[in-house]
C-alpha cells in the first residue's frame, strides 16, 4: 500500500518562472492596442507616485549635507511600493516588457515586430502617465512648490542628468533594469501575494539606493525639475542626455542580462516545461486570442483549443490533492 504525502511548494522553479515570463510576453504583446496603451499609462502613473514620495522623503537638507547615503536609503526603502502596485495589478512598464517579450521571441512564440510594437506602445504610455502626474497632480497641485521641495527636485534631477556623462547614464541604465527585471522575475516565481511583495521590494530597493537610472522613473524625476524651472535642463537636453542612454541601458539590462541569460540557462536544450501541470501547447490559443474565442458550451467547459477551463483545472487539482492526503 502506497502512502502519499501532499507537499505544497511555495515557489516555482527557475525553469517554470522563465516559462511563465515567456507566456506573459505572448499574452501582453497580443493585447488590443487600446488596452496595451491604457495599461502602460496606469503603470506610468503608479510609478510616478512612488517617485514623488521618494523625492519628497529625500527633501531633508541636513541629511543631504551630512548623511546623504542614509537619506537615499530611506527613500529607497519607500520607493518599491510603486512596482508592487504595478506587478500585482497587471499593468505594464516598458522596462518589464524588455524581459518578458524578449523571452517570448527567443522561444519563437512571438514575432520581433510584435515585440517592438509592445515596447513602443508601453514606452509612450508610461511617458503619458508619468507626465500626467507631473503636471496635474504634483505640478498644478503645488506639491513641490515650497522652497525646500523645489530645491530638492532641481538638485536631484541635475545629479541625474547634468552631472554624469552620457556613458555613465547608459551603464547605470543597464544596472537599473537588471535589478528591476530581477524583481519581476522573482515575483513570477512567487505563488502568493506576500511573497511577491518581498520578491519585488529588495531588488527595487537596491537600484534606487545605488542611484541607478530607470527610464520610466526618470520620466517623473526630470520633468518635475523642468516644471519647477530648472535652469540647466531643457526638454531636448533631457531626451539626449538622459532618456536615450537610460532607455538603451534598460533594454540591455532587462532583455539581455535577465531575459536572454535565464532563457539560455533554463530553456535551451531542455524538455518542454509545464506550469502547474499545463504545457504551452495547451494554453497557446487562449494566450494568442486573449479570450476572443468563447468557451465551449454544451459539451462541458474548455477552450476551443481543446484545453481545460481555469475552473475545471482548479477543481481537478483540488481533487488530486485530496486523493493524495
Amino acid at each position: 500500500m502506497h502512502e502519499y504525502v501532499h507537499v505544497v511548494h511555495n515557489a516555482y522553479s527557475p525553469a517554470e518562472t522563465v516559462e511563465q515570463a515567456g507566456r506573459q510576453g505572448v499574452y501582453k504583446a497580443n493585447m488590443r492596442i487600446d488596452k496595451m496603451f491604457i495599461s502602460a499609462v496606469v503603470a506610468g502613473m503608479l510609478l510616478a507616485f512612488a517617485c514623488a514620495v521618494s523625492l519628497s522623503t529625500q527633501t531633508a537638507p541636513w541629511y543631504q549635507d551630512n548623511a546623504p547615503g542614509l537619506i537615499r536609503m530611506i527613500g529607497a526603502v519607500i520607493f518599491p511600493f510603486g512596482l508592487v502596485m504595478i506587478v500585482v495589478t497587471g499593468v505594464d512598464l516598458c522596462t518589464g516588457s524588455f524581459m518578458i517579450t524578449t523571452i517570448a521571441v527567443l522561444q519563437r512564440r512571438l514575432s520581433v515586430p510584435k515585440m517592438l510594437m509592445h515596447w513602443f506602445v508601453t514606452f509612450f504610455g508610461n511617458l503619458a502617465g508619468s507626465l500626467f502626474v507631473v503636471a496635474i497632480i504634483t505640478g498644478y497641485g503645488g506639491v513641490f512648490d515650497l522652497p525646500p521641495y523645489n530645491a530638492e527636485a532641481i538638485t536631484f534631477a541635475n545629479k541625474k542628468v547634468v552631472t554624469p556623462q552620457w556613458h555613465m547614464i547608459f551603464l547605470r541604465g543597464i544596472g537599473a533594469n537588471w535589478l528591476v527585471c530581477m524583481a519581476c522575475f522573482l515575483a513570477c516565481m512567487a505563488r502568493e501575494y506576500f511573497s511577491k511583495v518581498i520578491a519585488i521590494w529588495w531588488p527595487t530597493f537596491a537600484f534606487v539606493a545605488l542611484g541607478l537610472d530607470h527610464v520610466v522613473a526618470n520620466m517623473f524625476f526630470v520633468p518635475i525639475a523642468i516644471w519647477q524651472n530648472d535652469p540647466q535642463i531643457t526638454v531636448g537636453y533631457y531626451i539626449w542626455k538622459s532618456m536615450i542612454p537610460a532607455l538603451i541601458g534598460n533594454i540591455i539590462g532587462g532583455g539581455v542580462f535577465v531575459g536572454v541569460v535565464y532563457w539560455y540557462l533554463h530553456m535551451t536544450n531542455e524538455p518542454p516545461v509545464a506550469v502547474d501541470g499545463v504545457y504551452y501547447s495547451t494554453v497557446k490559443e487562449p494566450l494568442l486570442t486573449l479570450g476572443s474565442k468563447p468557451w465551449k458550451s454544451g459539451g462541458g467547459p474548455g477552450p476551443a483549443s481543446g484545453g481545460v477551463s481555469p475552473r475545471e483545472e482548479s477543481e481537478e487539482r483540488k481533487k488530486s490533492a485530496e486523493a493524495m492526503v
